[in-house]
């Protein structure tokens, strides 16, 4: 396997075994679209249901998004529960706990049950202040009130100290692309076959075409515009990781909650150092990996960066994924996103509400992530950012000489730490060459 020193530690170690491209018409009950970490557990579990499903991958299982993740198994998402019960309700906000905290259970049990050696380890999470103590406070009596349990702390093993620190006892962390490599090879998936439209019933390939009584969309970022409109329900931002040797090593999950704040994990004798996060095209200067070595060299003197990665993250505008029924008016449509940077425990989440979804009719989870809460929930001045930032986008592409997004016109944006053009709309994005790296675009750029 050809590695490059960006790739993640996952990809330079495992390498999930090939699938067959698609080869002829079919029909079928359920067709996901999209071999990540969600679209791969989506079919697993409807498997397990006794439900007949095929996933489609454009490229290769696992080669977008999920093998640049962190691998943090967490119910512990920022400063999230406080909000929740702002926002939506003690009741509602529990639900949310609760789907996250089976996920982490469910993960230990198919782990067990399967004996799947994926560096799974138990251990807690924390996230961390330096200047505010208040909001972490405000958090942890949240947790309480939902019983999630928690420690108020200032000792960590961070090489620094904290104002205030809040442990979450039971989470975990794993190798995603040992644990996927076991669940790929439980279901019937193509790779190298990339989905062009969608219509009604009916999914179409580069050469082939798909009936499905059920059309399951993972892609990261939906690849249909309408209906759903998710390109005004979310962005994309990007954040840096450097694998470092020689540091102290560390047992539990980091997160900072201030600005410019750092997480922390260790893995097979490094340590993950991650940081640097930006809106998706909003990057011109540069210099987010030369800022996590600095810091890397400040905290950790004499430790050396083994490699180096990027990861890409949808985030609604509520901060609550959009899982569930793609659109009103598309009943056997049904779409999994905007995990905001928490995907482990949002595509299990996801994964096994849209199964039940599918075979039962209902989710006790549902009304928590249902994608139509967006259009009486979405916060206004959220809503004005995002249509903000498009129109901006749009116009720019009208007079700009940047190549334009083929997903909606955008005018893109060059990245310096990546070689990539990016778009500051909805963050597609195209290597150097033009190629699409990043959806929603579906496209290359034409004449580069």
């Amino acid at each position: 396997m050809k590695i490059k020193k960006t790739d993640s530690i996952w990809s330079r170690t495992v390498q999930i075994k090939g699938k067959d491209s698609l080869k002829r018409d079919m029909k079928v009950d359920n067709v996901i679209i999209g071999g990540g970490i969600a679209g791969i557990l989506t079919a697993y579990f409807l498997k397990k249901r006794g439900e007949n499903a095929v996933l489609l991958e454009a490229a290769k299982l696992c080669g977008g998004q999920t093998k640049n993740t962190t691998a943090k198994i967490t119910l512990q998402h920022g400063l999230i529960y406080d909000g929740l019960i702002e926002k939506i309700g003690k009741k509602q906000a529990g639900l949310y706990a609760e789907a996250n905290r089976n996920a982490i259970e469910q993960y230990k049990k198919i782990i067990e049950e399967k004996g799947i050696e994926c560096q799974f380890r138990e251990c807690s999470s924390y996230l961390y202040t330096q200047e505010d103590e208040e909001r972490l406070i405000r958090e942890m009596k949240a947790a309480e009130c939902l019983g999630i349990g928690g420690e108020y702390t200032v000792k960590t093993e961070l090489p620094f100290p904290v104002k205030g620190a809040l442990r979450f006892y039971g989470q975990a962390v794993f190798h995603p692309l040992l644990f996927l490599g076991s669940i790929a090879e439980e279901i019937e998936a193509y790779e190298n076959t990339r989905v062009l439209t969608v219509n009604e019933n009916e999914v179409f390939t580069e050469n082939h075409k798909i009936e499905a009584k059920n059309i399951i969309f993972t892609t990261h970022y939906p690849l249909i515009n309408v209906p759903g409109f998710y390109f005004i329900r979310m962005h994309q931002e990007r954040s840096y990781v450097l694998a470092l040797q020689n540091t102290k090593q560390m047992d539990h999950i980091y997160y900072g909650i201030d600005e410019g704040g750092l997480s922390f994990r260790k893995s097979d004798g490094l340590l993950l150092l991650g940081g640097g996060s930006h809106r998706t095209g909003d990057n011109k200067e540069g210099g987010k990996y030369r800022d996590l070595a600095l810091q890397a060299e400040k905290l950790f003197p004499g430790s050396r960066e083994v490699c180096r990665w990027s990861a890409q993250d949808c985030m609604p505008v509520d901060g609550i994924p959009y899982i569930g029924r793609y659109a009103e008016d598309r009943p056997n449509w049904y779409v999994a996103t905007g995990f905001h940077k928490w995907g482990m425990t949002g595509a299990m989440a996801a994964a096994q509400m849209i199964s039940a979804l599918i075979t039962e009719g209902k989710s006790r989870y549902e009304e928590v992530f249902t994608p139509q809460r967006f259009f009486l929930r979405a916060s206004a001045v959220h809503l004005m950012e995002e249509g903000a930032e498009s129109v901006k986008g749009l116009s720019k592409g009208i007079f700009s000489a940047a190549p334009r997004c083929p997903h909606m016109g955008c005018a893109l944006e060059w990245n310096p730490d990546e070689l990539s053009w990016d778009c500051p709309c909805h963050g597609s994005r195209f290597d150097i060459h033009g190629k699409v790296i990043d959806n929603p675009a579906q496209e290359d750029l034409k004449d580069r």
